[in-house]
């Protein structure tokens, strides 16, 4: 049975609707993108704003694989909330939680010999093998291990591995330009990929998994799909790039519908200034509505004149600078009551703007959008079941 949607003219002062259904059928459209690839479910920084142990067995329902997460203490949540089978961390720093990750059965990366030597020594004082994968630095620049410091980190790993205190896992990578087709970083980085697995699978190691592919080159290069996809955005059902096309263009569809009760509705003059600065003031006499929300709950103050919501049918614009708790919108002499909705986000299906109008209003991009929405806002989770 699905979880029936409260009113949705319920006097909330924000919610923000998290669509599983949507979440599982975007699943199931990666899945069938990369089909000789495992998929996991990218669901750091709580699943992109989303809800982490939500939307993560969601996906395990839908044919996730894996599951990963940026830090270990992301990834031992998810571990502490039942969640089962594979889970990958991989953004760490010394003096981590690399025995209670080893302990609670988790794979951890490793891009250097300080994480290695780290993991090792955790590994002999639980008196378990850790689960490891290799990351490779193919032209990110980011985490990662350089090309010239790769063979002595796998040679480092298949000692550890001798000695019983690890076991190497995967070898993986990121792609810098993933998102710009026909980036010529992106075969440069496929070629060096392929160069560094070969040297460390001719050195002995045995991955279970070779992966690299994000979001965007899970839609678009199958060429890098190897063992395992990484999802992240895309499972949220926003495009990656514009230049990819949209969410529809992609088969995909939103998850997150950003929603907030009107909180005044008030009549004003021509002339009178609208929020701090005054960098708005109306034109005419008019009517304003007051939206209480603001950058404490994500709406991004780079919005301010520029942010669009749907009021009664009807796109309005932030009027004036976004503030800490409230912004204004000019409804042009229109009187909606107090409490109607205001749709911040969505899908789009009801003329509502979506999460990558709001990006373009505030010169960003939708992934900070949706993942900076914050714990003032409630989730309200919606078709928490399979549908019969």
């Amino acid at each position: 049975m699905s979880e029936t949607a409260p009113s949705r003219t319920a006097p909330l002062r924000a919610r923000a609707e998290i669509d599983l259904d949507a979440l599982r059928a975007n699943v199931r459209t990666l899945r069938a993108l990369a089909p000789g690839a495992a998929l996991m479910a990218v669901v750091k920084s709580d699943a992109y704003g989303h809800g982490a142990v939500r939307c993560a067995r969601a996906a395990v329902e839908a044919g996730a694989a894996w599951l990963g997460t940026a830090t270990p203490e992301e990834a031992l949540a998810l571990r502490a909330a039942g969640l089962p089978g594979r889970i990958m961390c991989w953004l760490w720093a010394p003096g981590g939680p690399w025995r209670e990750a080893i302990e609670a059965d988790l794979d951890v990366s490793v891009s250097g010999l300080w994480a290695l030597r780290e993991v090792t020594d955790a590994a002999r004082a639980a008196g378990a093998r850790a689960r490891v994968q290799l990351k490779a630095d193919t032209g990110l620049g980011r985490n990662g291990c350089q090309p010239e410091d790769w063979a002595e980190l796998v040679t480092e790993a298949l000692a550890a591995e001798a000695e019983g205190l690890v076991t190497v896992t995967g070898i993986w990578s990121h792609l810098a330009c993933a998102d710009e087709p026909g980036h010529p970083s992106i075969a440069a980085q496929l070629g060096l990929f392929r160069e560094m697995v070969t040297h460390a699978e001719g050195r002995g190691v045995r991955p279970e998994v070779r992966h690299i592919a994000n979001s965007p080159a899970t839609l678009t290069l199958p060429e890098s799909h190897f063992d395992l996809v990484r999802a992240g955005i895309a499972l949220y059902g926003i495009s990656p790039s514009p230049e990819l096309g949209s969410s529809a263009d992609l088969g995909l569809r939103p998850v997150m519908r950003l929603s907030a009760s009107l909180a005044l509705v008030k009549h004003v003059p021509a002339g009178h200034g609208v929020s701090y600065g005054h960098h708005y003031v109306t034109p005419g006499a008019t009517t304003l509505g007051l939206v209480p929300v603001g950058y404490a709950d994500g709406i991004p103050r780079h919005a301010s004149g520029t942010g669009p919501v749907l009021v009664g049918g009807k796109w309005r614009t932030v009027a004036g600078r976004v503030a800490m708790d409230q912004f204004v919108v000019d409804l042009g002499g229109d009187e909606p009551a107090v409490g109607d909705e205001v749709v911040l986000f969505g899908a789009g299906d009801d003329n509502e703007p979506t999460a990558e109008d709001w990006a373009k209003a505030a010169g960003t991009i939708a992934y900070e959008i949706v993942t900076r929405i914050g714990t003032r806002v409630p989730r309200v989770y919606v078709n928490t079941g399979e549908q019969a």
